[in-house]
């Protein structure tokens, strides 16, 4: 049994954190308990951990910055402030994007994971308001560099996942950014 905040960060969260810019600051959006606050924390990075649960945010004191907010039922709580990342694992909430975007600085990474579309046939989460349509994640991150991208299915635990690691590009430089997979 894992213990809150306690569990391993997403095996997509590691795969792709490299690409973080060494020390930027990175979000960390309905983090709940902040596994993934922790990993980038122990990783150099300074961490803003958003999530609505007071008791989850109160773990972190001492890891991230901790803004307490229900972001789908108030106004956006980071708002004018971007990141060199922008980390969202199995979180949902389509009216959001436009500020996950806008808080995400030029040459910042955005990881994202969560359920898609045929997770009601394998569990929860089965509505589909809370699932991603088939490429939804590409077309929500038109204009950024798209570095990978997964839709299918995982056999352990059995899910039905899509995901993403993009980028907003920085003002021309005259050089490409090399993305090492």
């Amino acid at each position: 049994m894992n213990l809150h905040g306690t569990q391993a960060p997403s095996p997509w969260v590691q795969r792709w954190a490299h690409l973080l810019d060494a020390q930027v600051s990175v979000l960390d959006l309905a983090c709940g308990w902040g596994r993934h606050s922790r990993y980038l924390a122990q990783r150099g990075h300074p961490v803003v951990a958003v999530d609505k649960d007071a008791q989850a945010l109160a773990s972190l004191h001492g890891v991230a910055e901790t803004v307490q907010a229900d972001i789908e039922n108030a106004p956006w709580p980071l708002a004018g402030r971007q990141f060199g990342g922008v980390v969202v694992t199995h979180y949902l909430w389509r009216d959001v994007w436009p500020h996950i975007l806008e808080s995400l600085r030029p040459g910042g990474v955005l990881i994202y994971e969560t359920f898609s579309a045929g997770n009601e046939t394998v569990g929860k989460p089965s509505r589909p308001d809370f699932l991603l349509r088939t490429a939804e994640l590409l077309t929500l991150c038109q204009g950024l560099r798209v570095v990978a991208f997964e839709d299918g299915f995982l056999a352990s635990p059995e899910s039905f996942i899509q995901r993403i690691v993009a980028v907003r590009e920085p003002a021309q430089t005259g050089a490409l950014r090399r993305y090492s997979l």
